[in-house]
Order: C-alpha cells, then structure tokens, then sequence
C-alpha cells in the first residue's frame, strides 16, 4: 500500500536541509530520510536553533526527502544487503545528494504503519528505548498501542516500542459540492455510497483493505475483521457497491473528480488536504460511522555491522529529534504546516481554514470510531485479496 504526496505548492515544506556548521567532522551528526513534504523546512531549522543553546555548538543535520513511502521500505531493506560493486542501488541514492554512499550512518528513517510489521519480522529497524524519550508518556495509550509490537510485528502490551508516530490522517470522502448540490444532499457517511443517484459516478481505492473496511464499517463491523465469512450480507453489499464504481485507483483518483468524471472518490486525506484551497468545487467528510487511519513513523534502521558513534551526545540526537516532534507547540505546526494531524496536539477549528476543518478538526466521536489497519494473518490477508478481486469482478 502506499500514499503518495499530492502536493501543489511545496515552498513550506522541506525539500532538501543541510544544516553544516564549522569544524564539521568534529560536530554531532543526525541524517534522516523523511517522507516529502512531512516535515516542514522551519521544524528543522527550530530544532537546529534549539541544539546550538542546548550544546554549545552546532549539529550536522541531513533530512533527504523521499517521495514515497514504498521506497523508503526498499532503503530500510537495502541496508540489510551489500551493494554489488560497479551497480547503483535500487530506488532513492544518497550519495546522489551527499557525494558518497553512507548507508550505515543513516539514524532515523519515516515509515508508515502499513509496513511497520514487515519492517520487524524482517528485522530491518530496531526498537526504541522509552526511558530515552522524555515525551513518550504525553502520548495517548492509543498511539503507543500502534507501536508496540511483539518480534513478528503484532500488537502486545508486553511488546517493545518500535516507532514513534509524528502525524497521522485518513481515509476521506471527497466530493464535488456543485453536482451534490443539484441532488439536494451531501455524504455524510459509507452508506451514501449506495445511494442509487450515484451510480457509475464514483472512484476507490484499489486497496482491498480500504475497500471492504469501508463495507465492513457500514455493517458496524470492524476494518480488522478477521474472518469475512461469517459477516452476513458482505458479497451483497460489495456487488452492490461495485455497480457504482466508475473505477478503482490508488494515484489517480483526484484528477476525474476535478475534470467531473466522477462526482465522489474515497481518498486518503494527505492526498486531498492540499488541493481542497484550489478547487472550491470539491469538499470533504470524514465519515461518522468511523474510518480507517494512518500514522507516519520514525524508525531506526536496524543497520548490521554499524559503525560506533562517535560519542553519546551523537546516539542522543535521534532521541532529542523524536522528542522535538512530540512537543506540542511542534507538532502542531508540523500539522498545519503539512496538512496533517498530530497524536500530540489537537488542531482546532480556529487554527485552520474553513475547507480544512473537517479533515483537520476531527471529531473525538469519529475519531474514536476508527481504526488502524492493523496486521492480519496470511490466510485472512489472503481471504481480504480474493474477496476484493471477485467483488471487481461484478
């Protein structure tokens, strides 16, 4: 699965930060690579400004943006593998920015919580200490249930910590205002998806888990639902709903909603956040009976063979970083800032614009009413992707 950044206009957000002061080999250093437009440039630079006053001298600060969330899955795997001489490495180069490949010194890494099982079961990034993070207990337990897992990357409150979420949103009904108008209603819910009206005017997700939780939930069933079979009436609503779908896209959903191809598509909230303010024609609901959620993450590779620290202020700085994200002045901003939502801070109604509250000013009702995405057996993952390809069928 994957979101991509659907992003007009990224002069706020963070492009490429190098932050180098004098005597930079002798200075502390921290290289992550992030996921584009997910950390604002101004987070960086506030948090450089804070380690000056703290330290007494400047940090080497690398944040390399990586467009998508699949390929920083690859970078995390390719750590685990020697690169074959003469051959450049799959997917995003570091050395393409910094002049040589330094694989092993890479210290944080942003993961979404659909790959965070695969990221332990592979043994690709190591867990977290929380006596190491000073704001690990202003997190809500919902957000360190997300992250606590056991070795096979389930969730267990015996489990160890192994990310640390930095803002997080939503699956998101969007929808053009100026078609709905003329029907006299706006959706409000899963169930508006059948409404007759809409017939061959709607666009999906092509994630099986999206589209049957999204069934399930109308059902007043659960998106993590572990045996499809006993669910009455499932294969009914799913024939049903087909019928309305125009089609199913994970990349291209928007671009037919803006041309008025389609009247509404189910989308991820990071995807629509952004071009709410250009296209006045489009508006959004975050359905009440619940919806599924998703979390960016910071994770520490699990590099073999790892070069030693220079010292302990240098192993602190991915701590004092994750913590910096956890203030809630900070991430607040990172919330606004990139259209998102914080597990930190609340984003009130006041703090946004008029198209943004209802993705950014979510309901504790709503809220609580959805759900993570969270790990399934082989065979009930399985049974999801089978479900879903004889639902497409029609």
């Amino acid at each position: 699965m994957h979101r991509r950044s659907f992003l007009f206009g990224t002069s706020t957000l963070l492009i490429s930060q190098l932050l180098v002061g004098c005597n930079a080999s002798q200075q502390p250093k921290l290289l992550v690579q992030v996921l584009k437009g997910s950390i604002p440039g101004r987070i960086v630079n506030e948090f450089q400004d804070e380690l000056e006053k703290e330290l007494s001298q400047k940090a080497q600060l690398k944040f390399s943006p990586v467009s998508q969330l699949r390929d920083l899955f690859k970078k995390l795997q390719s750590y685990q593998k020697p690169k074959t001489a003469g051959k450049e490495s799959e997917g995003f180069d570091i050395s393409r920015i910094f002049g040589k490949s330094e694989p092993n010194k890479v210290d944080l890494v942003t993961l979404g919580d659909y790959w965070l099982q695969d990221a332990i079961e592979k043994k690709l990034i190591q867990p977290l200490s929380s006596e190491k993070l000073e704001n690990w207990d202003k997190l809500s337990p919902q957000w360190q249930d997300l992250v606590k897992r056991d070795v096979e990357g389930l969730q267990s409150q015996q489990g160890q910590i192994w990310a640390a979420p930095y803002r997080w949103g939503s699956t998101v009904i969007v929808y053009r205002k100026d078609k709905f108008k003329k029907l006299g209603w706006e959706p409000q819910d899963w169930s508006d998806l059948w409404r007759e009206e809409l017939k061959g005017r709607i666009s999906l997700l092509n994630q099986s888990r999206e589209v049957i939780g999204l069934i399930l939930k109308k059902l007043g069933q659960s998106y993590n639902t572990d045996d499809l079979q006993k669910v009455p009436n499932l294969e009914q609503e799913a024939q049903t709903l087909n019928k309305q779908v125009k089609f199913y896209n994970s990349s291209s959903y928007l671009e037919p909603l803006i041309l008025g191809d389609t009247w509404l598509a189910v989308g991820w909230s990071n995807d629509v956040a952004p071009i709410l303010a250009r296209y006045p024609r489009l508006s959004v609901a975050v359905p009440q009976s619940g919806t599924a959620l998703w979390a960016d993450l910071w994770v520490q590779p699990n590099v073999e063979n790892k070069e030693d620290k220079e010292n302990k202020l240098q192993e602190d700085l991915s701590n004092k970083w994750i913590d910096f994200c956890w203030k809630p002045e900070i991430g607040k901003q990172i919330a606004l800032l990139t259209k998102a939502n914080s597990p930190i801070s609340d984003v009130k109604e006041s703090d946004v614009s008029e198209q943004l509250k209802k993705i950014l000013s979510i309901n504790s009702q709503v809220f609580d009413k959805s759900e993570f995405l969270l790990p399934l057996s082989k065979p009930v993952t399985e049974q999801y992707e089978s479900f879903f390809k004889e639902m497409k069928k029609g």
